[in-house]
Parts: structure tokens; C-alpha cells; sequence
């Protein structure tokens, strides 16, 4: 079903539009959770806080995408559900994957860094957009998807290490832009 019918669906409040949603977007969304959250059980509230979530916000949004909106939806809900199991001390899978960017972004420490947020998104848009296809999906699954370095090196039919040291590359790139743009690091 095309994504204007299932919101169609959702702005006349048929129960259909969640049917269709998972048929649609259950897999991806449960990609999405799970790379966050690892622990299948916890992908799959997540994916059903996701389905209520959408249910609550359409109406009266109208995304232009409901991949997208679904997917963002699905990835920040699994953040907040990893920063809560995080802070009682009971989960730690995503700490890698953030300490890894931790070095190539300003710490948000200040009101000056707040108003500079708006900013700091368009540079990375920008850089992001600047990279080849392959850099710039590269990127975008490990540190958006959060997709796990063994399997991007799977996938791209390479070492682990090999793996990581493009991830590095990637990291310098972006952190010599960000300097080179006057953020402090």
C-alpha cells in the first residue's frame, strides 16, 4: 500500500493504518531499534511505542515520508529507552558506538553551543552531503542505524580492523571540517 493511503488511513482514525504500517515498516523498524538497543525484547516495545506514537501524532502531522518519519521516531525512542537502561546501570551496548563520535563533535556545555546547534546541522549536512555514495551510506548506517562494524565489514567483504580504520578515516574527515569551520573539539 502506498504510504498517502496508509496516512490517509491514520486521518480517518482506521485501526487499518496500523495494520498496514507493520506490514510495511515493521522490519525496518525493528532494524532500527534493535541496532540501538540490542536485546530483541527491547526492540520490540520500542517498535510498539512506535505504532502508538504515530497513532497520538497523525493527526494532525502529515509526514512526508513515513519511512523517515517512522524511522525517527523508532531511533529516538530506542535512545531514551538505552539512556534509561543506561543510567541504571544495566546496559551498555551503545557506549562504543557514541564514544566513537565523541572526539569529532562539541560538547553541548554551553547556551552558546545550544545556539550554534542549528548551525553545527548544517555543516554536518553539508559534509555529510560532500562524501561519495558509498562514505556517505557508510556513515549514515553506522552512526545513524547505529549497524555494527562486523557487519559492515561482512557486508562490504572486508576485514573488521579494515572496517574500523574507514570508520576512522571518515571520523578524521569530519572533525578537520569541524575545525576548519571554527568549532573547537
Amino acid at each position: 500500500m502506498e504510504d498517502k493511503t496508509i496516512i490517509e488511513l491514520y486521518f480517518r482514525r482506521s485501526e487499518r493504518a496500523l495494520d498496514e504500517t507493520v506490514i510495511k515498516y515493521g522490519a525496518y523498524c525493528r532494524t532500527v531499534a534493535q541496532n540501538v538497543l540490542t536485546r530483541p525484547e527491547d526492540a520490540e516495545e520500542c517498535v510498539n511505542d512506535t505504532w502508538l506514537a504515530a497513532w497520538n501524532d497523525i493527526p494532525p502531522s502529515r509526514p512526508d515520508s513515513l519511512r523517515a518519519y517512522l524511522g525517527r521516531l523508532t531511533r529516538n525512542l530506542a535512545i531514551t529507552r538505552w539512556r534509561a537502561m543506561h543510567a541504571k546501570k544495566r546496559f551498555d551496548g551503545m557506549e562504543a558506538l557514541l564514544s566513537e563520535l565523541e572526539d569529532c563533535l562539541p560538547a553541548p556545555d554551553s547556551v552558546e553551543r545550544e545556539v550554534e546547534r542549528a548551525e553545527l546541522s548544517a555543516v554536518l549536512r553539508s559534509w555529510v552531503d560532500s562524501l561519495s555514495a558509498p562514505q556517505r551510506q557508510l556513515f549514515v548506517r553506522r552512526y545513524w542505524y547505529g549497524v555494527p562494524v562486523k557487519q559492515l565489514a561482512r557486508e562490504a567483504g572486508v576485514t573488521q580492523n579494515t572496517m574500523a580504520q574507514r570508520l576512522l578515516a571518515l571520523r578524521r574527515k569530519l572533525k578537520n571540517r569541524l575545525e576548519q569551520e571554527g568549532y573547537n573539539l
